[in-house]
């Protein structure tokens, strides 16, 4: 099947006349005819009751008319993506997130690398932090984001963005939510909402819970699930300090911060840098990620700086 036969075709639904329908795609009538009659072989049926004023699509051609509509218009798609590509018209950057690091984390830094980045169109994705470096290696992403990682292969460079603490979420009605902070007796005697793929699970059960399992309640891999269910009552959430919550929601600190974990930033060694993907890379490692300084971020002057030098 070539893709000018499903042209010619779907000229031909879409005017009922082989003659109009020559004159659509910019070609003769026997040679329309011939490609729409090469594509019904190529199925095994005729697409199309040829009749002199009465010209109908046969349950065939009304059966297969949709998907060869979603051909045609998925190898547009493609040629315009190409095309623009071509012309730089596209700067796409894939970035990869652990399921605990929020996208929010990389707002700011998106926003200020698209004044300078023409065309920037970022795609995230979501996996455990073994997933991405798999998928970095496969070129499938460019950067990625994570948590805590025992073992980071060669290829890969890592650069340290900042550490964090856990902090406890709960609803404003639960027996813990007017402490300043909550310590360990108090957590072990409280049921938990389990963040499934939680890289810094084995830390907390080290750090709060040594002897005996947390109590747990229910599980998700949603961050959002979990601030639902939290507002709901049914638990109180560990989670990193930086994650949005929902306004219904209140965080308290956890006595002694036992629990940090350091966010790195993962490039795949020695490969070429896209403009974008360089800009990123320096943005990320210059942004000052401080959890209490207002107004975090690069000074806009060297946002303008490492962003013009990248593109």
């Amino acid at each position: 099947m070539e893709l000018h036969q499903v042209r010619y075709f779907l000229a031909v639904v879409s005017t009922l006349n082989f003659t109009r329908a020559a004159e659509q795609c910019n070609v003769t009538q026997p040679a329309l005819t011939k490609a729409v009659q090469k594509l019904e072989q190529e199925l095994g049926g005729q697409l199309i009751y040829r009749e002199r004023q009465l010209t109908q699509l046969t349950d065939l051609g009304k059966e297969v008319l949709p998907m060869l509509e979603r051909t045609l218009a998925s190898a547009e798609a493609v040629r315009r993506r190409a095309q623009e590509f071509q012309r730089k018209d596209v700067a796409p950057l894939k970035i990869g997130l652990a399921p605990s690091i929020s996208a929010s984390l990389i707002l700011d830094p998106i926003a200020e690398i698209a004044k300078f980045v023409p065309g920037l169109h970022v795609e995230l994705r979501e996996g455990v932090a073994e997933k991405l470096v798999d998928l970095l290696l496969e070129g499938e992403i460019n950067a990625a984001m994570v948590g805590d990682m025992q073992e980071v292969p060669d290829r890969i460079d890592g650069w340290s963005l900042f550490e964090e603490r856990y902090v406890a979420v709960l609803a404003p009605t639960h027996r813990l939510a007017n402490r300043p902070s909550i310590g360990i007796d108090d957590l072990r005697e409280t049921v938990l909402l389990e963040r499934a793929e939680c890289d810094v699970a084995p830390k907390i059960q080290r750090s709060y819970f040594p002897e005996e399992p947390p109590r747990l309640g229910h599980c998700s891999g949603h961050d959002l699930h979990l601030q639902h269910m939290a507002a709901a009552g049914f638990g109180v959430m560990l989670a990193p300090e930086h994650m949005p919550c929902l306004p219904t929601l209140k965080t308290i600190p956890l006595e002694g911060d036992p629990v940090l974990r350091e966010v790195r930033l993962l490039a795949v060694q020695g490969r070429r840098y896209s403009p974008a993907l360089d800009a990123f890379v320096k943005v990320a490692r210059l942004r000052d990620w401080s959890f209490d300084v207002p107004g975090r971020g690069v000074p806009h002057e060297t946002v303008v700086t490492v962003a013009r030098a990248s593109a």
